[in-house]
């Protein structure tokens, strides 16, 4: 009896001892610690700086939370209700990593994350994650079965690392978690997820126009003005395949399927208005800055049109430039500069061309006219009044000078080995150009009368050169085709005199006083 009484007793000792054990072993992994903090993960509080952040706020820890979601801002935010009963942004987390691209998910394996109006349960919450922590978006919602669409464990957790799912650090996912649990402990049956391609913004929704998702954002953006204007949770539901916010039918009796088209939809008026009002405000700020971005577009596609034609009219003008770099050399003239036979040099064509010049012929029975340059005139003294009546004689020269003749150029002769001036033609050596001819006619337009004396020419305007050298680009270009030469004009008789005429004499300048009275004084 004794040994069954021990026997007893030992067993509650081992049974007591066990239950020790596993106690301690309990405790001992509750008092296990990791980067983010010590205990439970899904039972760690609130982080401290969200907590003071709550205090500036006016929030209870126990209020209402909601998530909003924005894919090109990789930001997730959770807004609080506060006592004012309005929700306030309490904190922004940055989104580690996203799955897939701007637009809904569509299928399962499509590494898409989703985007809509999605309500978490506390039993969408995994304390026991492989991702830290997590809850569930609840996809596919409604409105997601309605368009057949397909996916399963779509959530948001940490380890930053995604499948199609929103991927956080695990210290922001903690934080998170702790804040949804201590709203459901609060009375709060769901929370809503709210996720955007971007937030809802004119800018932004004027940067995608044309995309072919528009409809569906334009749809979400219904339900985020609806938040904005009136900082509460919107009544979401689905009818006709569409999303409807803060919308009862009129019909008590009736109901909404998200597969049948909405009944008569019945929106709080205040709300009613306030979305309309935001709403035509964002719709013509967008319509301006898409006609902006268009402009700019436009412009930018002009110019680099333009920079692309001028780059190819450079590229033009280059390979032309180097083309006419190095010119070609004439068949008729070996490039060693020596001329082929029967070619006609440079220098044989210049005296063609001189030997070609039709040379002014003097008048029969007078005297050779010498071509001179024409004197510059002098200024006339022009005196005051006192001056002009009491100056009785000058020697200056008359105020407008008497017009020159001008010089004619006259050609050497074809055997000359440069050209030389010719300043004066013998008749008698020179024949005289039958009347009518094109030489008599040309000799007329440029010699003029014998009878009009030429002005006095400057000393060195007899010794210059009258004929100017022909440039030998000019020779150059010159067709190679023979040109038909006059007979060869004799050179001048270097002992014939030049006939130079004598400047004008003086005129006497006299005075008002020595014109009126010096009849007088002259016949005393």
């Amino acid at each position: 009896m004794n040994s069954g009484r021990r026997s007893t007793a030992q067993r509650r000792v081992t049974a007591a001892g066990r239950a020790l054990v596993f106690a301690g072993l309990v405790a001992l992994a509750g008092c296990q610690a990791d980067e983010v903090g010590y205990g439970p993960k899904h039972l760690r509080p609130i982080a401290s700086a969200t907590q003071v952040k709550m205090k500036q706020l006016d929030m209870s820890a126990s209020s209402p939370i909601l998530v909003r979601l924005y894919k090109e801002e990789s930001t997730l935010e959770v807004w609080k209700q506060a006592r004012t009963g309005k929700f306030e942004l309490l904190q922004s987390y940055e989104i580690c990593k996203w799955s897939g691209g701007l637009g809904p998910k569509v299928k399962e394996g499509d590494r898409q994350a989703p985007e809509g109006f999605y309500t978490i349960t506390p039993g969408l919450m995994n304390p026991n994650s492989s991702y830290h922590l997590s809850f569930n978006l609840g996809f596919p919602n409604a409105y997601d079965r309605s368009y057949g669409r397909t996916g399963s464990h779509l959530m948001v957790h940490g380890s930053c690392s995604s499948r199609g799912c929103y991927a956080m650090e695990d210290a922001q996912i903690q934080d998170i978690y702790a804040l949804a649990r201590e709203s459901f402990r609060g009375g709060q049956r769901s929370f809503q997820v709210q996720a955007f391609p971007f937030r809802m913004t004119p800018e932004n929704l004027a940067r995608h126009e044309g995309d072919p998702n528009m409809p569906f954002w334009l749809m979400l953006k219904e339900g985020s003005d609806h938040f904005e204007v009136t900082r509460q949770e919107p009544k979401v539901d689905v009818c006709g395949r569409q999303y409807v916010f803060n919308s009862a039918p009129v019909d008590p009796k009736a109901k909404l399927d998200p597969s049948r088209a909405c009944p008569m939809l019945d929106v709080p008026q205040e709300i009613l208005i306030a979305v309309a009002s935001k709403r035509s405000a964002d719709t013509e700020k967008t319509r301006q800055i898409v006609a902006s971005l268009a402009a700019k577009k436009q412009r930018q596609e002009e110019n680099t049109a333009r920079s692309i034609e001028i780059a190819s009219a450079q590229t033009a003008r280059g390979k032309a430039l180097d083309s006419d770099a190095v010119p070609a050399i004439p068949a008729a003239v070996p490039a060693t500069g020596t001329p082929a036979d029967g070619a006609t040099t440079p220098a044989d064509a210049t005296q063609i061309m001189i030997a070609s010049v039709p040379v002014p012929q003097a008048a029969p029975g007078r005297a050779p006219a010498t071509m001179v340059a024409a004197a510059p005139a002098e200024k006339a003294d022009t005196g005051n009044f006192f001056t002009s009546m009491f100056s009785f004689a000058g020697t200056d020269a008359p105020a407008t000078a008497a017009p020159a003749t001008p010089a004619v150029a006259a050609p050497a002769a074809p055997e000359a080995a440069a050209p030389a001036a010719i300043a004066a033609a013998d008749p008698a050596q020179t024949p005289a150009p039958a009347p009518g001819t094109p030489t008599a006619q040309a000799v007329a337009a440029v010699a003029p009368e014998a009878a009009e004396p030429a002005a006095a020419p400057a000393p060195a305007a007899l010794e210059a050169p009258a004929v100017a050298a022909v440039q030998p680009a000019a020779v150059a270009t010159a067709s190679p085709a023979p040109v038909a030469a006059t007979p060869p004009v004799p050179a001048a008789d270097p002992n014939a005199p030049l006939a130079i005429t004598p400047p004008a004499e003086p005129v006497e300048k006299k005075s008002f006083f020595a014109k009126t009275f010096g009849s007088l004084f002259a016949t005393n």
